[in-house]
Order: structure tokens, then C-alpha cells, then sequence
């Protein structure tokens, strides 16, 4: 079966929604320095199947592993390796990072805290 000529244009448009697995995959993308190739790589897929996965929902919390099990079944793709760039996703969007056009102060005061805690750690020994 030949996939719609439309499936890459509302793949890339799916993006825009976080309650997407496009927006999830673009994230990851960006936050990895990869490439939708790479990507499917990793989730063992073709790009076709990648543009269709990019179209579903994100896997609820509460139901995750039972929305992996079903979107493995249905696309074939790696079920853990999925759960990885999600939990990546989910993970990065909530650090304070320079991607924010600010100067990156918030990402330097969260390692600075991380250094000093270590120092604290290990003098009190």
C-alpha cells in the first residue's frame, strides 16, 4: 500500500501539539541533534512508519505500558526504545535549558546547585 501524499506534510504539522508523538519526536530530535532517519533507526522503523507514529497521541501516564504494548503491536516498533525517547522528552522539557532564548543562567544555576551539593556531601564525611 503507497502512503497518502499528504502523510510527510501533516506528520511535520503534528509537531505543533504536545499531546502528540510528532511533537514528541521533533523534540528529540532537536534536543539530540538527530535525524528523522536516525530516529527511525533507533525505533527500528521506516520513515513512512515514523510519519504515521507521529500522528498518535502520547501514551497516558496512567495506561503507559499498556499504550506502548498497543502502538507496538500496531507500528512494529520497539516498545522500550519508544518508552527511552519519550521519558527523554518528558525529562528535558522540564529542565531549565539555553533553548529558551534566555542567556542560560537558569541551566548553570541547576549545575552550580548540583556542584555544590556534591561539595556539601563530601565534606561532611
Amino acid at each position: 500500500m503507497t502512503n497518502p501524499k499528504w502523510l510527510e506534510v501533516v506528520a511535520r504539522h503534528s509537531g505543533q501539539y504536545t499531546w502528540t508523538l510528532g511533537y514528541v519526536f521533533e523534540q528529540y530530535r532537536k534536543y539530540e541533534g538527530k535525524s528523522a532517519e536516525a530516529l527511525a533507526e533507533d525505533l527500528g522503523c521506516s520513515l513512512e512508519t515514523l510519519d504515521w507514529l507521529s500522528l498518535c497521541r502520547r501514551p497516558d501516564e496512567d495506561r503507559f505500558a499498556e499504550h506502548l504494548d498497543i502502538i507496538e503491536k500496531r507500528f512494529a516498533v520497539e516498545a522500550h526504545r519508544l518508552a527511552d525517547v519519550l521519558r527523554t522528552v518528558e525529562v528535558l522539557d522540564v529542565l531549565p535549558a539555553e533553548r529558551e532564548g534566555g542567556d542560560g543562567e537558569g541551566a548553570a544555576s541547576f549545575l552550580l546547585a548540583a556542584r555544590d551539593h556534591s561539595s556539601d556531601d563530601e565534606t561532611s564525611s
